[in-house]
């Protein structure tokens, strides 16, 4: 995601223990390794005026949970555990504000497509990591040659390790030829989503975004956005958009947690006509005040970090 350097911390959470960065490794003949079957979430720790805060951290743990379970991947902790474990990664690296990644994965002990003799590893990693899409102005994307995947071939509401080859070949297809950001088309043609994030127009006042029948993401960061649009009084519409919906909007803007909330310039080389629009900038300026603890309505979305 973005490419940049992960700058280190003290310890990750690896299987229950607190262990150093640079130990928390796994054998070459792990099976997520060779055929995808782990599932992950990234998180973001914000600093706000009453300390470092896990933004929605129940919701990822949830969807961890769904992943876990439509892939029959058994996680050996329950939500409970693993949040008290972020918390206490966080507090043990001392960050104020940072990137979560957890990833529960089947690691050591067969080889073959049968999952069910391999032991499932967990971990938790946080690190300083800014939002890694270019900030200043708005993002040039581009529609990618690469399809997302039919949702009867790998569960869209699954966030899996396996399918990010998808998002991964077409973001280097994307930056490679000079955009920011790859927006993926659905078999069928509609608008999916982008590589790593959740893709909305906006036309006539009216805020759109894709489903997951589009095999899109069910992003939390995106179902904040309409939470937001929602409270503020913008009629919002979770439905199927084609690519000339994009071309015709007003704004355009994507969202994801390594993201935020991103404006977007031009696709395919048709510029936008306002560049960041009006809702663009309401939006997230809502959505800073909820991840920052200044505005008490989403105080719930938020869980303290305590220093140890």
């Amino acid at each position: 995601m973005g490419g940049m350097a992960i700058p280190e911390s003290s310890v990750i959470w690896f299987d229950g223990a607190l262990v150093p960065w640079q130990e928390a490794r796994v054998h070459v003949l792990t099976h997520a390794l060779h055929y995808g079957t782990g599932v992950l979430e990234g998180t973001r720790v914000f600093d706000t005026a009453d300390g470092p805060m896990v933004f929605r951290l129940d919701e990822h743990l949830a969807r961890l949970d769904r992943s876990a379970r439509m892939l029959r991947i058994e996680l050996p902790y329950r939500q409970d555990e693993l949040a008290a474990a972020t918390v206490a990664l966080v507090a043990a690296n001392g960050h104020r504000e940072c990137y979560l990644r957890h990833l529960a994965f089947l690691g050591y002990g067969s080889m073959g497509l049968d999952m069910r003799h391999s032991p499932t590893s967990v971990s938790i990693a946080s690190w300083e990591w800014p939002a890694y899409l270019p900030a200043g102005r708005g993002l040039r994307l581009t529609t990618s040659s690469w399809r997302r995947t039919d949702p009867n071939s790998v569960p869209p509401a699954a966030k899996a390790t396996g399918p990010y080859l998808n998002s991964a070949l077409a973001r280097r297809e994307a930056t490679e030829a000079g955009y920011d950001e790859a927006l993926l088309l659905a078999p069928d043609g509609t608008v999916s989503e982008c590589s790593s994030e959740n893709v909305f127009a906006v036309r006539g006042g009216v805020l759109r975004t894709t489903p997951a029948s589009a095999g899109a993401l069910e992003g939390i960061t995106q179902d904040t956005v309409l939470t937001l649009a929602r409270d503020l009084g913008v009629e919002v519409r979770v439905e199927p958009l084609l690519r000339s919906d994009l071309y015709a909007a007003d704004e355009l803007f994507v969202s994801g947690t390594a993201a935020g909330v991103v404006p977007v310039a031009s696709l395919d080389n048709r510029e936008l006509p306002s560049g960041e629009g009006e809702l663009t900038k309401l939006l997230g300026r809502a959505y800073r005040a909820a991840v920052l603890g200044e505005d008490a309505r989403y105080r719930h979305w938020l869980t303290p970090v305590h220093s140890s």
